[in-house]
């Protein structure tokens, strides 16, 4: 493996020149792992294709004094709306994880969620001065002392909302993973979980029978153990793990501050749609009656742009900050999120919006 990049090269000039530079970097186990998705990987693939199905529909002599890409979200302001996206075991990237990606991001104002299987605690990434509200992801844990104890540590730690991700009560069939033979290596670990009697996570295998077969089907989450984790705490609590209009209005019927749209990235169920297909419906479901959030296949500001279009209002990005997080540390995921920033500003301008208020469904092009 290659070590950190400590400049970045003049010919990096779009997130995915991160790719190649970050795989020379990573164990290919660790890069099974944070790379792969569930089975053939075709979801994998759609979050990223559906984006290049779209097409923009540009507008010519807008006026653009005054544009900026700021966005309120659960009675906070940021700068631009794109957020790293909660990722598991950060310092099989790099050896700083977690801590280098909050610098990355505070370093250009983006938002972060910090993930319940981080490799740094949640206290240790909260000490990093943030220029933007910072938010959790956890899950719904049998060991309910244990997540309660949990929303009280990110109360403390300043955290400003909690992210509840809730389409992985069983790990997806990961064969690239397993292929790889991929373990975590010594000295790396879910620290937020140390003390916990259960993750509450079954790996489900090929030709193994995990889930009906042993204790999940019993203990597995459902609305009412949602229902319990919002009346714990009085910070937004946003449902992640959203594919359907259905399950998008129980989740605002029930008080959720926000929904997120998101399929794991392709890691838990194989040939689900892309992220960006089912986003519209969902919209609609919503009704602008909370945020919508969106992640999945996001490369280019182009990508950011037509999600805003179709009724998201941000989105979470997270294998191109890991790649960046791989080849150069901090710097590198900084300059994920500039170039991405800097696409959708010029996405903008060139359709017409000024601000994120301007962008709606007329931005895509039918034909």
């Amino acid at each position: 493996m290659l070590p950190p990049l400590k400049t970045i090269p003049p010919e990096v000039v779009a997130v995915s020149d991160y790719e190649a530079l970050a795989r020379e970097r990573m164990t290919p186990e660790a890069w099974a792992y944070l790379e792969g998705g569930a089975a053939d990987e075709i979801t994998v693939r759609e979050n990223r294709t559906a984006f290049d199905r779209l097409r923009l529909r540009g507008r010519v002599l807008a006026p653009l004094a005054g544009g900026h890409t700021r966005v309120t979200l659960c009675g906070h302001t940021f700068e631009h709306p794109i957020f790293v996206a909660p990722m598991a075991y950060q310092k099989l990237a790099h050896a700083e994880g977690e801590w280098a990606m909050a610098l990355g991001s505070a370093a250009v104002r983006a938002g972060m969620i910090g993930s319940l299987h981080a490799s740094v605690a949640l206290e240790d990434i909260a000490q990093v001065e943030a220029t933007a509200p910072r938010w959790f992801q956890l899950g719904i844990l049998p060991d309910r002392e244990f997540t309660r104890a949990l929303v009280r540590r990110a109360e403390a730690a300043g955290y400003q909302a909690l992210v509840v991700t809730v389409d992985a009560a069983v790990s997806g069939v990961r064969n690239r993973q397993n292929r790889a033979g991929f373990r975590l290596p010594p000295g790396i670990e879910a620290v937020n979980l140390r003390g916990a009697k259960s993750a509450g996570l079954v790996e489900a295998k090929a030709g193994e029978s995990a889930v009906f077969g042993g204790s999940l089907a019993a203990t597995a989450p459902t609305w009412k153990d949602l229902e319990w984790l919002q009346a714990l705490t009085t910070l937004p609590v946003l449902v992640k793990g959203i594919m359907s209009p259905e399950d998008a209005a129980q989740a605002v019927a029930q008080g959720a501050a926000g929904v997120i749209v998101s399929n794991h990235g392709g890691r838990t169920l194989d040939t689900l749609p892309a992220t960006i297909e089912v986003l519209p419906g969902i919209a609609d479901a919503v009704g602008g009656r909370v945020p919508i959030l969106l992640d999945g296949g996001i490369r280019r500001g182009t990508d950011v742009l037509k999600a805003l279009a179709l009724g998201a209002q941000a989105v979470l990005v997270g294998r191109p900050c890991i790649h960046g997080l791989a080849a150069a540390g901090a710097p590198g995921v900084a300059h994920v999120l500039t170039i991405l920033r800097a696409e959708l500003e010029a996405a903008m301008a060139l359709t017409g919006c000024a601000t994120l208020a301007q962008v709606d469904r007329s931005v895509i092009w039918r034909g």
